[in-house]
């Protein structure tokens, strides 16, 4: 082959030459290089597009049709009416004689293409069974058209990437006339197994399954290529080869034996193996059957790739609901590198460490691949031998330190004055490396709770095990949660706040029209005007006093708190107005029925007994208000690294400061040296590198962090039960269904709607007191949403891992909080 940078044998490239031979190209350049059974071709370079844009009027006419938006067809116009340059016509016209002129396959290899996260899979186009000089030059230019078509240039914009950086390669390759032919995943992309391999195969050109025509054969292969389970295909319509070029498409036959051999299946199946290993990931692949021997078309990344089915011992299960509770959205990098590892998450290793255990690593935790979190693994803390002698260090901690006394603690003292040094530093005037410290310090400063919990945890817990001790041996153990419910906290503080702002918009009935008719982004902007100036005051004061509270997670930094977003706390505001739903007084009851025991007319007893619920609840309440303290660090964390955001996006590496959310903190760090003003070969590194975690990310939109399945493997309906879960809060209530998945649709809750939702935390628990009762997908028995659900009397469903998606708004259900069920209501449960 004439040597030309138009031009290239597909032998001669590999893995790194995406620049130059596209996506396509280089992974095929790469299995031939390993000796994958891949047909002989070439690849038309990079560099012939660059030079088809740069000497023709088409570069221009292009760069003025993107300039003014204007549609793919359009562009492709344009397109075709430009004549390919003489000397890339000359190279491609050698290229494909040396190949023998024989029939070939035109297939697209974007730059941008077949990258994890952004497989371009279907969006440029392919030309197969092209014959004749003329044909191959006219599919190069289809293919480079093809860049233009609306599909790809909406699936770009979709993955964040640049319309002047994207350009395109072209793979010409000898047309395989295959027999059989189709896809196959290394892996099966419907479980995460990576120890199964999945082939689709039919009959004739593997156009047919990969476009969806027929209805393959569907074989499950373990990692040895022996059959696990096989569903028989249609094989609608059979695509084959003209003997003059191109293709067309016969009426097939239904056929119930398999296609393929079980050696060719086992041979799929290793190379299948092999190539996943080549690459180092999973891949999706084409392949084809031709005169008895298996071809390689195509290797590419897998997508959208569940991670590996998680099998969990008993203690995980146990704990996997408070995790998943905390972990109800993907965290960022930034989340894990910072917020994650140097402030919560040194605060667990620090409470850990206080009884001798060894907490696993936010790597182990929160596993990546691409640098995004794929999933969460429920941690198992691992005893030392200090662990030996924790009863002891309990007990010392249990007498030294009482609960109720805690905010008395110098270290509390020293942990808000800390807080209220780190408000009062203005990120914006200080230089990088300073924001960085402030971010830092902010992390740092989680040590005095972490000091705090450690100290008094084991006053709050031991109570509990003491009461549920006593209960048990006076035969009332059902009524310990009931018990402890009802502590005051600060988070029952910022409910009666919310219920006060409330009751001033019912008395106003200016402000109370404007609640009713304006959405709460709309309502900011009115609350503004001088009427308003009094309700205004009391809604500042309140976000002054609670606005640092998560709206999301205690975990996310990248989620904004309450001051960050009033528009949530508006429509918390808004959910109020109606009347409040009165639940059952459970924790009253309870105590009622535990005085009447003739055991505690004994009065040692009965002391014992109530000093037991009393601190217990004062447990109770040390836990939920050193997690409100501790959000107190997020907002001046926020502002620094928003800071560092926005400075990266004035220089150019990100579109907007929230991206910075996709970085590393250490890659925060590192940009130190350059206070700011980056190179521009770092710029576009960093861009880069944001860029393939934005996609990375999108890819794994729908992907559970934590399947429920693997925490609730058993759980079955019962019965005519819609969903199923744990008995969290007794009783019953029948209501109408309002899903809630976020925030943004607190001001949709009705008083008295049975309020479904995927997880709760301390912000959305001023819902409970409109709603009948609550249906949550996570969480468990000791969740915020439980404790609070058995405060205000309603029932309580936790963790049935498909309300939100089964129960749907409007619909009429009975909750059953005693027996852990949903309803239909209506049918005699009532």
């Amino acid at each position: 082959m004439t040597k030309s940078p138009f031009v290239g044998r597909l032998a001669g490239f590999s893995a790194g030459d995406i620049v130059v031979a596209g996506g396509k190209g280089a992974n095929l350049g790469e299995l031939i290089r390993n000796g994958f059974p891949v047909p002989d071709g070439f690849v038309v370079t990079t560099q012939a597009y660059a030079a088809l844009l740069g000497s023709t009027p088409l570069g221009a006419k292009l760069a003025e049709l993107l300039q003014s938006g204007a549609d793919g067809a359009s562009i492709r116009a344009e397109f075709a009416a430009t004549a390919v340059p003489p000397e890339i016509r000359a190279a491609v016209a050698d290229a494909y004689a040396q190949l023998g002129s024989k029939p070939v396959a035109v297939r697209s290899s974007a730059t941008a293409e077949d990258l994890p996260g952004a497989a371009f899979a279907g969006q440029q186009d392919t030309y197969l069974n092209v014959v004749g000089e003329d044909a191959v030059i006219k599919a190069v230019t289809d293919c480079w058209a093809s860049l233009w078509t609306d599909r790809a240039i909406a699936y770009r914009q979709r993955q964040g990437i640049d319309a002047h950086e994207v350009a395109i390669a072209v793979v010409v390759q000898e047309m395989v006339p295959a027999e059989i032919a189709g896809v196959m995943f290394s892996a099966n992309p419907v479980t995460g197994a990576r120890d199964e391999i999945v082939v689709d195969a039919s009959s004739g050109l593997g156009e047919a399954v990969v476009s969806g025509l027929v209805t393959p054969d569907h074989y499950v292969l373990d990692g040895a290529g022996r059959l696990m389970a096989y569903a028989p295909g249609r094989r609608e319509v059979v695509i084959h080869a003209y003997d003059d070029g191109g293709t067309g498409e016969d009426q097939g036959t239904a056929d119930l034996e398999p296609s393929l051999s079980p050696a060719q299946l086992a041979e799929l199946a290793w190379l299948a193996r092999q190539s996943a290993e080549l690459f180092g990931r999973p891949q999706d692949m084409e392949w084809a059957v031709a005169g008895g021997r298996v071809y390689i078309l195509q290797s590419r990344p897998m997508t959208a790739l569940p991670p590996q089915p998680l099998k969990l011992n008993r203690f995980q299960k146990l704990m996997g609901p408070f995790f998943l509770e905390m972990f109800t959205q993907r965290p960022y990098p930034l989340d894990v590198s910072g917020w994650m590892d140097r402030g919560i998450g040194a605060m667990l290793r620090g409470m850990a460490g206080s009884v001798g255990v060894r907490f696993p690593t936010i790597e182990q935790l929160l596993p990546e691949e691409d640098g995004v979190v794929v999933r969460l693994v429920p941690p198992i803390p691992r005893p030392t031998l200090r662990t030996l002698v924790a009863p002891l260090s309990i007990a010392l901690r249990v007498h030294r330190f009482k609960p109720e006394k805690w905010t008395e603690d110098g270290r509390f003292a020293a942990f808000l004055a800390e807080v209220e040094q780190l408000n009062a530093r203005d990120p914006e005037p200080l230089r990088w490396q300073e924001v960085i410290r402030l971010a830092e310090d902010a992390f740092a400063a989680i040590h005095w709770i972490t000091e705090l919990r450690a100290a008094y945890l084991p006053g709050a817990f031991i109570p509990q095990g003491k009461l549920r001790l006593l209960l048990l041996l006076l035969g009332k153990p059902r009524l310990a949660a009931a018990l402890i419910a009802g502590a005051e906290t600060r988070t029952s503080q910022a409910n009666r706040g919310l219920e006060q702002l409330a009751e001033g918009v019912r008395t106003n009935a200016d402000l109370s029209a404007a609640f009713n008719e304006l959405a709460p982004a709309d309502l900011l902007v009115r609350l503004l005007e001088p009427e308003f100036a009094g309700f205004r005051a009391d809604f500042d004061a309140f976000v002054a006093e609670y606005g640092h509270r998560e709206t999301v997670s205690v975990v996310l930094s990248s989620a904004p708190t309450w001051s960050a977003a009033p528009d949530v706390v508006l429509s918390l505001v808004k959910a109020m107005l109606g009347e409040r739903h009165q639940g059952a007084d459970q924790t009253g009851q309870a105590l009622r029925e535990l005085e009447r025991h003739p055991a505690l007319r004994f009065e040692p007893l009965r002391r014992q007994v109530l000093s037991a619920v009393t601190s217990s609840k004062t447990g109770t309440a040390f836990r939920e208000d050193s997690h409100f303290y501790a959000t107190k660090l997020l907002p001046p964390l926020r502002r620094a690294l928003l800071e560092l955001g926005q400075r990266l996006a004035a220089a150019g590496v990100l579109e907007d400061a929230d991206q910075v959310h996709h970085l590393r903190f250490n890659e925060l760090q590192a940009m130190t040296r350059y206070e700011g003003a980056l190179p521009a070969a770092e710029r576009g590194r960093y861009r880069r590198v944001v860029l393939a975690r934005e996609a990375k990310r999108r890819e794994l939109e729908g992907i559970p962090l934590l399947p429920m399945d693997a925490l609730f493997p058993g759980r079955r309906r019962h019965g005519n039960a819609l969903v199923s879960g744990t008995a969290a809060s007794a009783g019953r209530a029948a209501g109408r269904v309002r899903v809630i998945r976020s925030p943004a649709d607190f001001g949709t809750l009705a008083s008295g709607e049975i309020l479904v939702c995927p997880y709760t935390n301390p912000s959305w628990t001023p819902l409970f007191q409109r709603a009948a009762a609550v249906v949550v997908d996570a969480g468990g028995l000791g969740s915020h949403a439980a404790i609070v659900a058995r405060e205000y009397g309603i029932p309580a469903v936790m963790g049935t891992g498909t309300g939100t998606k089964v129960l749907q708004d409007g619909q009429q259900v009975l909750v059953d909080g005693s027996a852990g069920l949903v309803l239909p209501d209506g049918d005699g449960h009532a």
